[in-house]
């Protein structure tokens, strides 16, 4: 009979980047996007790394109020499937109501890149489809990932209205 080794450890998943867009154009803005990072940063296998700045944006193809934008980048060990399950629960929390596309928002949270992933299902595509249409996306996750972000997407969106904000409040808040 021979002796059995040491017990195997189940594989651990490998961590993967992956680039969140967060914006909010209802209620406290700013509030609601610092509590947003907070819940992201207590998702499981999830650690925030970066935070860009906060942006002002007028809504495209929408009405309402201005957006306060920022793109957040995080590693984590949970598949893409289960990340956009776990935003959605934070969007949920913070009062996100969908009555029509592109409704004003309490939160809006999109996976707009996981690694180097390509993903097209019912339910998520990755890369965003509609990221280099925005320059609220392309401008906070070029601030992070400038190599991911192509010169000629951020001149196409050029003539959208986007301001960054300085606002020691949000850096603060990433710290």
């Amino acid at each position: 009979m021979q002796a059995a080794g040491p017990p195997v450890a189940p594989a651990i998943p490998a961590a993967v980047s992956a680039w969140i867009g967060l914006g909010a154009n209802l209620g406290d803005r700013q509030a609601t996007l610092r509590a947003a990072l907070a819940a992201m940063a207590g998702l499981p296998g999830t650690r925030l790394q970066r935070t860009s700045s906060l942006y002002r944006s007028a809504p495209v193809d929408a009405g309402g109020p201005d957006y306060l934008n920022a793109v957040v980048q995080v590693e984590t060990t949970l598949a893409p499937h289960a990340l956009l399950a776990q935003l959605q629960a934070i969007e949920q929390a913070a009062g996100r109501e969908r009555p029509y596309r592109n409704a004003p928002r309490t939160l809006d949270l999109d996976i707009l890149l996981y690694g180097d992933q390509v993903i097209d299902t019912p339910t998520l595509t990755v890369p965003h489809p509609r990221m280099p249409e925005r320059a609220f996306v392309l401008r906070p996750l070029a601030e992070l990932a400038p190599e991911r972000v192509p010169a000629h997407l951020l001149a196409a969106v050029a003539a959208q209205r986007i301001e960054r904000i300085a606002e020691s409040a949000w850096v603060d808040a990433q710290a």
